[in-house]
């Protein structure tokens, strides 16, 4: 082993592509893991919460829940695989986030269910931001591409078989609880690969936790998510409650601010990357896909099932309208991406499709064909395929590998936060929408008299419950399915403006062409080069031999092949 105090540096061996692949094999499972974790509850959900006898703010809680808590921890795993194995990690995600579905699959009420849901939250923050450090560590920007198909064809696989897995199990007799077991086969497969296939240098040098800044940033995001989740329905949006806990919230995460740029040796959110412009127009737009990608679309099963009658399982076929699109652009996109080294132009042409297939989708009721939403549903897809990778791949294009994991857990963050923002404010939207339909609706039945006085009682009494709509007498049942119709169209329409605001952050973001080095040279990034977002032609990759010994501003720091 090369003596530390020397500082001298040696080679290390990169990998081999059939290593890459093995390795490839377990991170690709683990993220599977981490997908299937929302899409094969997704058309379980109203079973659920029948089941245990919630609303429609349950619902978005379930939902909310597992964003929340990946939100929150994204960054300080990403920190983590800065200082510490990214292996260990990793695997530490998978236990996490195990032991998180084992409380669902078990849990008695809606409360420990949203509990579980944040224990997996913080194994799924762990996986999502992993699996893309990982990657990004063992091959270059350049030839990333090549690999975005299989991450797409992951993101497919799980986002196709979900919904199918589980409408079947929820139809089935294991009924909605086997959701939470069928994943963990598969992380356990997953710690299994990659304890045989994953081999990457471990650093190793003094660490310095920042645990004041991770505090502060999980408790000021966690307090605004809540606020935005709960406020028109549990308070007003206008009231002194609203207004002490947006204060709190804005007054944690300025002192998070303070703390990261003031205190913290080793900052969680590393501020200064925010002077790189590709990275900090990257995040915003990440913010706003997260908004018009998971908060429209998380409602669309809740459509299937409630204004078109679908069963769990008919309602999981039809997404993969929307997936089938976006695997072909994904795949399409990574490869002609790998042998051009451009990626702009198909980041602006992802926009504009997401643009037009969310103003489409803003068109369907519950009378809309179903052929018609599904074509609406592809189009989106196209745009999703050829914009979510890509604009991590731009960040990580920018930064130095030291920074490679807190600048891929930001955008990854930033995303949740658009997406947990989205799915709880449209969520309040929509029960708010349906609820006033349903009741406008119901007295013109009941002028007609096709309402009994004892069913008028009991809808009178409801305490919200999301209804069984076979149960419904008749006009009833219709009245709901067009009230639930209508309100998911306008929530489409309430999500363009973020889509467009998401291409203009694409269209001022400077391309610069993907480098074929895994780091950025020292030289380049003390330049300012990178920072300034000109083009650089990178040096050419020396392959390493065993172990890399590098200084740091803080002393030595030395990397061992694990």
């Amino acid at each position: 082993m090369t003596d530390r105090s020397t500082g001298a540096q040696a080679e290390t061996r990169p990998m081999t592509h059939k290593e890459i692949l093995e390795a490839l094999t377990g991170l690709l499972l683990a993220m599977f893991v981490a997908m299937l974790s929302s899409t094969v509850v997704s058309n379980a959900l109203p079973r659920i919460v029948a089941d245990l006898h919630g609303d429609q703010t349950g619902y978005t809680w379930v939902v909310v829940a597992t964003l929340l808590a990946m939100t929150a921890t994204t960054p300080i795993w990403g920190k983590l695989s800065d200082l510490f194995s990214k292996k260990l990690l990793v695997q530490s995600a998978l236990v996490i986030y195990s032991v998180g579905s084992l409380i669902a699959a078990f849990a008695p009420s809606m409360g420990v269910l949203i509990g579980a849901r944040v224990v997996q939250g913080l194994g799924v923050g762990g996986l999502t931001a992993l699996v893309q450090v990982v990657i990004a560590s063992m091959v270059t920007p350049r030839e990333r591409g090549r690999y975005s198909g299989y991450i797409g064809a992951v993101f497919a696989t799980a986002t196709v078989s979900g919904p199918l897995l589980g409408g079947l199990i929820v139809d089935s007799p294991l009924g909605w609880r086997g959701c939470f077991f069928v994943g963990l086969p598969i992380a356990a497969l997953a710690f299994v690969v990659l304890q045989k296939t994953l081999h990457l240098p471990t650093v190793k040098r003094a660490v310095k936790i920042d645990y004041l800044g991770a505090t502060l940033i999980m408790a000021g995001i966690s307090l605004l998510l809540v606020w935005v989740s709960l406020a028109g329905t549990d308070f007003a949006w206008v009231s002194g409650t609203s207004g002490a806990i947006v204060a709190l919230g804005v007054g944690l995460i300025a002192g998070a601010i303070w703390v990261e740029a003031r205190v913290a040796a080793e900052p969680v959110i590393p501020l200064r990357l925010f002077r790189d412009r590709t990275t900090a127009l990257a995040t915003a737009a990440s913010v706003m896909i997260g908004v018009a990608m998971f908060g429209a679309t998380v409602y669309l099963s809740q459509y299937f099932q409630l204004a078109r009658g679908m069963s769990p399982t008919r309602a999981g076929l039809m997404s993969i309208c929307m997936v089938g699109g976006l695997l072909l652009s994904s795949i399409v996109t990574g490869r002609i991406i790998t042998q051009t080294g451009r990626w702009k132009k198909w980041l602006v042409g992802g926009m504009v499709l997401v643009i037009a297939g969310v103003g489409l989708l803003g068109t369907i009721d519950a009378d809309t064909p179903l052929a018609v939403v599904g074509v609406f549903m592809a189009i989106t897809g196209l745009g999703l395929g050829a914009t979510m990778q890509n604009l991590v791949l731009s960040v990580q294009n920018n930064v130095k590998q030291a920074d490679l994991g807190a600048a891929s857990s930001v955008v990854a963050m930033f995303r949740s936060i658009g997406g947990s923002v989205g799915v709880s404010a449209l969520g309040a939207v929509l029960a708010h929408q349906v609820t006033a339909s349903f009741k406008d609706g119901l007295g013109a039945l009941v002028a007609k008299g096709q309402v009994t006085p004892d069913q008028l009682a009991s809808l009178q009494h409801s305490t919200g419950d999301i209804p069984d709509i076979s149960s419904l007498p008749a006009p009833l049942a219709a009245l709901y399915e067009s009230a639930f119709g209508a309100a998911t169209g306008h929530l489409f329409l309430i999500a363009v403006p973020f889509a467009v605001l998401a291409l203009v952050c694409v269209l001022f973001i400077k391309e610069v062409p993907l480098r074929t080095t895994i780091d950025v040279s020292e030289s380049a990034t003390e330049a300012g080069v990178v920072a300034s977002g000109e083009p650089v032609d990178w040096p050419a990759f020396e392959a390493p031999d065993e172990h890399v010994v590098a200084a740091s501003g803080d002393g030595p720091r030395e990397e061992v092949l694990r």
